[in-house]
């Protein structure tokens, strides 16, 4: 494999010896290197085949323009985030992360300061990717000399949950993350509670709705057993519990047209008892 142009120190074009172009990454690859060269394979941390892989060819677009300071702290940022989160992320976030941290930087040469809406929500939900965002945000600036906005840090992290779903759409991440906030606000409102959000019974509630809102968001429930007799069961032992629960699901109903089957009651309803009551 040989270099066609080197776009920065860790991102250059190559042609393999059958002429097949392909984006290719690693750190350091593009460092002293011209067109010609020979590519080693141990640098290669990834490559991306443009024939064959529509999304290669955008990254081809946008790597040829984007500042090579730039460049290297998108390479930088996502090297950290799948080494702390433990993935592999795919070709689709070097260019939305690049495109969205080339925005925010111009936005801020221009004194445009946009708010994230659900930057409480992210440090709340996604703790983990948060902090990923806020070492971003210092990344950024050792890189390019920029400071950007701290509610930058809960839009960064957005891109580290959405990889983490296969390329599900930030879109859909945020409805998710909308779901979580307005169920538990239900359930604080029902009860008049403060969460303790410490408590193991809070983070399993929390892990249990985020999985629930991703189902409301892509219609998919579970596929009932009409245990009618355990639904017969959780009425008599938590009736306030679900009562809650039927608070939740006409919430549900009403705004995302989605009907909440019985197997989904009535492991709401186990949650929110647990979770009230500190089980």
């Amino acid at each position: 494999m040989r270099v066609e142009k080197v776009f920065n120190n860790n991102v250059v074009l190559a042609a393999t010896n059958e002429q097949t172009e392909m984006i290719v990454m690693g750190k350091g690859i593009g460092v002293q290197k011209k067109t010609g060269d020979e590519i080693e394979e141990e640098f290669i941390e990834k490559k991306f085949v443009i024939q064959e892989d529509e999304p290669a060819e955008h990254l081809k677009a946008v790597y040829q323009t984007l500042p090579v300071e730039e460049s290297d702290a998108v390479f930088a940022i996502i090297v950290r985030a799948e080494q702390d989160l433990q993935q592999t992320f795919d070709s689709n976030v070097y260019l939305t992360l690049a495109d969205h941290i080339h925005y925010a930087i111009q936005r801020t040469a221009e004194g445009i300061s946009l708010k994230n809406p659900l930057a409480w929500e992210v440090r709340k939900f996604y703790r983990r990717e948060y902090e990923l965002g806020k070492e971003s945000l210092a990344i950024i600036e050792r890189y390019t000399g920029t400071i950007l906005d701290t509610d930058e840090a809960a839009s960064i992290a957005l891109h580290f949950v959405n990889a983490q779903k296969e390329g599900q759409l930030i879109e859909e991440t945020i409805r998710v993350t909308r779901i979580v906030q307005d169920i538990l606000n239900i359930v604080r409102l029902h009860f008049g509670i403060v969460f303790d959000e410490e408590s193991i019974s809070y983070n399993r509630f929390l892990t249990h709705l985020q999985y629930f809102s991703q189902r409301v968001v892509s219609k998919e429930n579970y596929q009932t057993s009409q245990d009618t007799f355990l639904l017969e069961q959780i009425k008599a032992n938590y009736p306030d519990a679900l009562k809650c629960t039927e608070k939740v699901s006409i919430y549900i109903e009403e705004s995302y047209q989605f009907k909440v089957s019985p197997d989904e009651k009535i492991y709401l309803t186990i949650h929110i008892h647990r979770v009230v009551n500190h089980i």
